[in-house]
């Protein structure tokens, strides 16, 4: 009996999953963090992560603070160009302020809040640039083959090649008035061969991964409660507007610059490298 094509697809997709397409990324204590004594096992499908929260007292708090984020002596030496560590760390910042938005009142940095957010970069997985470019080839000719010969419901994505795959760790915590530590999380994910889009650049599958840590720790902190122990929701219509480019529902959020939007969209499509699309924060956030 002949298998048909679309079943090889699939059971290619299975041999992924259960072989593990999936760069691995350490899941590791830096140090940076204040306090890691109440931190428990907290992992998702496709992350690994530790966390603390004190639920009470984090959905008491209406204002946050967010500190730039930082580079610990490892990931600063991961192998990123100055503009591509800017990018990240400020990719990371901007996916905060916009999943805080969803409850919290963002406050600049020269202003109290109940809550100052922070976020160190501890681990950079780089993305093998031959190996993304290769992958998104490989993807198209896929593509436009089913495209000819398959009707749309039975069209199976095409899995990128499992090398080179990039990764992100990060910790970050959210600390009171008086210092002290009311959530934290350390956090760590590799990119994978089934839902990882491939970009031409080193820092292609970290920047992806900056903005799903950014989406875990504001679900921490805006429900108080662990975000991967629950099914999935719908994303808020501000991360819907963010993500399409538009203007984010706190002021300060807009010291980050919006996100790429279409275009990014787009790029993500094609694998254009991200450094070529995101804008960054504007020049002059507080001009007119």
């Amino acid at each position: 009996m002949r298998v048909p094509p679309t079943l090889w697809r699939v059971i290619a997709i299975a041999r992924f999953l259960f072989l593990g397409g999936c760069a691995t990324v350490p899941v590791e204590q830096t140090g940076v963090l204040s306090s890691y004594q109440k931190l428990e096992t907290s992992d998702g499908i496709l992350t690994h992560a530790r966390i603390a929260v004190d639920k009470a007292t984090v959905l008491a708090d209406p204002t946050v603070r967010i500190m730039p984020t930082r580079f610990s002596q490892a990931a600063f030496n991961a192998g990123l160009s100055d503009a591509q560590r800017r990018m990240l760390a400020n990719a990371v910042d901007r996916a905060l302020c916009t999943g805080l938005s969803d409850r919290f009142h963002i406050v600049p940095l020269d202003q109290p809040a109940d809550l100052r957010v922070h976020a160190v970069i501890t681990y950079v997985g780089l993305t093998d640039e031959k190996v993304a470019a290769a992958s998104k080839v490989a993807g198209i000719g896929v593509s436009i083959a089913e495209s000819a010969f398959l009707p749309p419901l039975i069209r199976v994505p095409a899995p990128r090649i499992p090398f080179g795959l990039g990764g992100l760790a990060i910790e970050a915590e959210a600390t009171s008035r008086k210092g002290q530590q009311e959530a934290a999380m350390v956090w760590a994910r590799g990119a994978d061969a089934l839902t990882s889009k491939p970009k031409v650049s080193t820092v292609g599958d970290a920047y992806d991964l900056a903005k799903s840590f950014g989406d875990d720790f504001s679900k921490l902190l805006v429900k108080g409660a662990s975000p991967f122990k629950k099914i999935p929701s719908l994303p808020s219509l501000n991360a819907i507007t963010a993500a399409l480019g538009g203007p984010p529902k706190e002021t300060v959020c807009e010291s980050f610059g919006r996100g790429p939007g279409v275009i990014g969209l787009v790029g993500d499509s094609i694998g254009l490298p991200p450094e070529w699309i995101d804008k960054g924060p504007p020049a002059n956030p507080n001009g007119p």
